[in-house]
């Protein structure tokens, strides 16, 4: 009796814990070089999903013409140990391969080819173990169709659900990114070793010196897992040394947020996370007050003195670069701090000034640690003046407390006359197109919330926001008459400051621009007009506004379902490191919603052409164009909504971390879900009309999603909001996971080859995940909104229904 293969379902699950921990923690590890954007991690994704869905490809080669997948398997799984860590060296090393100077980002083309070549080894391997699992549980099977490969996507889901749980609450709390690469690869090469431990068809066949070398190489990695500690802090010393070369490291640390980094440069410590720049202070040893207090000083005192007796204050970031302190020194009655990251205190309280250990001591400040949208959205305090002291929005993430939304939920904490201060980084030259639509999206968006803002400032711009006229002020003897009379003592900052910071050509100059510009069909493209040599006092410039056109509010009001303001903030890092991607970016600002219908057509033309010729080629060609089309489409669309939806949930809910984790993991089980019922309930999976109904539901789906996320940020439960996503995102895994089986029986009906099937469809949906990554995270919701993403997914998958109609064969 024939001895059959023993079932795979563990390494299965393995696969799929390995390649969520490994993609989570490479994608941490180059956003750490990358000064991570959403841009840069839609090109990261894309990267992987592009080498995995061509290992899927390059495994189904090499199983046709191996009679052992065994060997191939545990070879695999050897490459993936090896391949992890050394990855993460080279990341950390990569530096020193480009021409970029210390300290400077990297332009986006050395981030697509890094990203392409540095992620190719360990995902092809990773993708050549799904074709290769498959085929082996077929084997057990000891089927002849496609069902081994859809138990596979079934497992392979399941385990990415325990790996993103394993990962976010274990992993990345107690163990480096070293020790996590090198468990994640010791982890799939025993499973390996587990499933082609006995001699049998098909898995085993493995030589036993073989099995000995993969044991040996086993053993080796645990005896060596202690030491991983230390090739750890050697690579990060290798790494900030290329990129911040005057700089000492003095320490790191890993957080569930990001990895942090302390570095000193006399007397100087700077503080990163995931490779921003997040704040930089004077050392406890510093005595004369430096530029970082200085300038958080300055910051300060022209804040607080916005309002004429502020009692209560909400500080939204930036209290450990010297803000606290200074806060602290006003006659206030509470400061409310909000910071997110605990660690990121804990890590800075040993390197920061005395006044900010004194202000995070004071009785009247509270600290907490959470997410600032989420404790305004939930927060029944008042507040006389709430400052966020956030890094520029050059994410979606940070570009949540820049947007209308934000501005309404803290206009409904702020008493009557109470003042929201904001600011970012802008230039001296204020008429460069960029600088110009960022800082004026930014006062539009206000504008659109507050009755009167005033903007001041150059290289640092700040917004000063309220509903009473009287209120905030840029005239210097009415602020220097506040800040008297609150008898303040700091050696950084007097009250004759206020003379430098707002010289009254600069003020006019700036309110000119920032109320102007946006006001024409093409100004986010033209950049403002040239400043008149008088530009008019403030109160002359605020009465003629009612005079000026409408704003274009497609382009110069920043949202939470449409983040222009971080696009615009991208554009203004890109000028100001000099990588030439100018021009890029503004084509990406032509791009117009309504070219997807246009795109759409050339599919469907493409599919009609193919019917026509049918009678001298044949049936097959158009059939199999639209499986492979409807698999890509498939892949691109759920991707597409995957992005929209978690961006809707940080933008609405608040970034919580474990909450975004877990609705990830809501999708994967989703995905799992949806494999299994198809593989359950569907009798003739090999069916045409059923595949084009699926993306018929698909496309309506899409559409729901459309109808529901701009509604969503009106429902005030936290709660709903959250069982909301949920099931939209569970739903959006289901219809995925519908899909796979149905389509790989449809193409397996044409090659008849189960592997090479399995592995086509499984390389094509990851080649049109890795599209959808690319294009909604770079171009459809920053320019066009997240929107426009759900409408993506729905134009995609209505135009494979079309091209499986016109296609019309069904197989038995």
């Amino acid at each position: 009796m024939t001895q059959r293969t023993p079932p795979p379902l563990l390494a299965v699950l393995i696969l799929g814990t390995v390649c969520q921990i490994g993609q989570v923690l490479l994608l941490r590890e180059l956003l750490m070089v990358f000064h991570g954007s959403e841009l840069s991690i839609g090109v990261i994704l894309s990267a992987w999903l592009a080498w995995v869905g061509i290992g899927s490809g390059l495994g189904a080669v090499l199983s046709a013409r191996v009679s052992r997948p065994g060997l191939l398997l545990l070879i695999s799984a050897a490459g993936v140990l090896l391949a992890l860590p050394a990855t993460i060296l080279l990341i950390r090393g990569l530096r020193g391969f480009l021409d970029a100077y210390p300290g400077a980002y990297l332009s986006l083309s050395d981030v697509v080819i890094s990203s392409f070549l540095l992620l190719a080894p360990a995902c092809l391997m990773l993708g050549a173990q799904f074709v290769l699992l498959a085929r082996v549980w077929r084997e057990h099977d000891q089927a002849a169709d496609t069902s081994g490969a859809g138990k596979t996507y079934i497992g392979e889901a399941a385990g990415s659900v325990v790996g993103g749980v394993v990962f976010t609450f274990l992993m990345v709390r107690h163990l480096t990114s070293m020790q996590s690469a090198v468990l994640a690869g010791m982890l799939m090469l025993a499973g390996v070793l587990f499933v082609t431990w006995r001699s049998a068809i098909g898995a085993g066949g493995v030589s036993p010196g073989l099995r000995v070398a993969a044991s040996g190489l086993l053993a080796l990695a645990i005896v060596a897992f202690p030491l991983l500690s230390r090739l750890d802090d050697w690579a990060y010393r290798l790494q900030w040394r290329d990129f911040m070369p005057d700089h000492q490291l003095v320490a790191t640390q890993q957080s569930k947020y990001g990895t942090i980094a302390v570095l000193r440069r006399e007397g100087q410590y700077s503080f990163y996370q995931s490779g921003h720049l997040m704040f930089s202070t004077a050392g406890p040893a510093t005595v004369a007050p430096a530029f970082e207090e200085q300038d958080a000083a300055a910051f300060v005192h022209l804040s607080m003195v916005q309002h004429e007796n502020p009692r209560h204050v909400l500080l939204i970031g930036g209290g450990l670069r010297g803000t606290l302190g200074e806060i602290a020194r006003h006659p206030v009655d509470r400061i409310d701090y909000l910071e997110l990251d605990e660690m990121l205190t804990e890590v800075a309280r040993p390197y920061v000034s005395s006044a900010t250990l004194d202000g995070l001591a004071d009785p009247r400040v509270r600290l907490m640690h959470t997410d600032g949208r989420l404790f305004v959205k939930g927060a029944e305090d008042r507040y006389d003046l709430v400052i966020v002291d956030a890094p520029d929005p050059t994410t979606a993430v940070l570009n949540r407390f820049y947007t209308r939304e934000f501005f309404r939920e803290v206009e409904a904490l702020l008493n009557p006359g109470g003042v929201l201060v904001v600011g970012a980084t802008s230039t001296a030259d204020l008429r460069a197109t960029a600088v110009a639509n960022r800082n004026s999206t930014i006062y539009h968006t206000l504008r659109e919330v507050f009755p009167r803002v005033l903007p001041a400032g150059d290289r640092h711009l700040l917004f000063f926001a309220t509903d009473s006229a009287g209120q905030v002020s840029i005239d210097v003897p009415t602020l220097q008459e506040r800040y008297l009379e609150r008898e303040i003592a700091t050696p950084g900052f007097s009250h004759q400051h206020y003379h430098t910071l707002l010289p009254e050509s600069q003020v006019r100059r700036v309110g000119w621009l920032v109320r102007g510009h946006g006001r024409t069909s093409d100004a986010h493209l033209a950049g403002p007009s040239p400043v008149p040599l008088s530009p008019g006092t403030v109160v002359e410039q605020e009465h003629a506004e009612a005079q000026l056109a409408p704003v274009e509010e497609e382009y110069f009001i920043n949202s939470d379902l449409k983040p222009i303001g971080y696009f615009y903030t991208l554009m203004v890092w890109d000028d100001l490191a000099g990588t030439g991607h100018r021009q890029a970016f503004e084509r990406l600002l032509r791009v117009e919603s309504h070219w997807m219908l246009l795109l759409a057509g050339i599919p469907v033309l493409s599919a009609a052409g193919l019917r026509m010729t049918a009678g001298r080629i044949g049936r097959e060609p158009g059939t199999r164009f639209a499986v492979l089309f409807t698999v890509f489409t498939t892949g691109l669309s759920t991707m597409a909504l995957q992005i929209g939806l978690l961006f809707a949930f940080q933008s609405i809910y608040g970034f919580v971390y474990e909450m975004v984790g877990l609705i990830v993991a809501i999708f994967m089980g989703g995905l799992a879900l949806g494999t299994l019922l198809s593989h359950r309930y569907v009798a003739d999976k090999a069916s045409l009309r059923t595949l084009s109904h699926v993306q018929a539901l698909i496309a309506l789906v899409s559409v729901l999603f459309a109808i529901v996320l701009p509604r969503s940020a009106a429902v005030p439960s936290q709660t709903t909001v959250f069982l909301l996503f949920s099931t939209l995102t569970l739903l959006a895994g289901v219809i995925n996971g519908v899909d796979f089986p149905l389509a790989a029986a449809c193409y397996m009906a044409l090659r008849r080859q189960p592997e090479r099937a399995s592995g086509t469809v499984y390389g094509v949906e990851l080649l049109g995940a890795c599209v959808g990554a690319a294009v909604v995270s770079v171009v459809v919701v920053p320019v066009l909104g997240i929107v426009a993403s759900c409408f993506l997914a729905a134009v995609a998958n209505g135009t494979a229904y079309g091209v499986l109609r016109i296609s019309g064969r069904s197989y038995a």
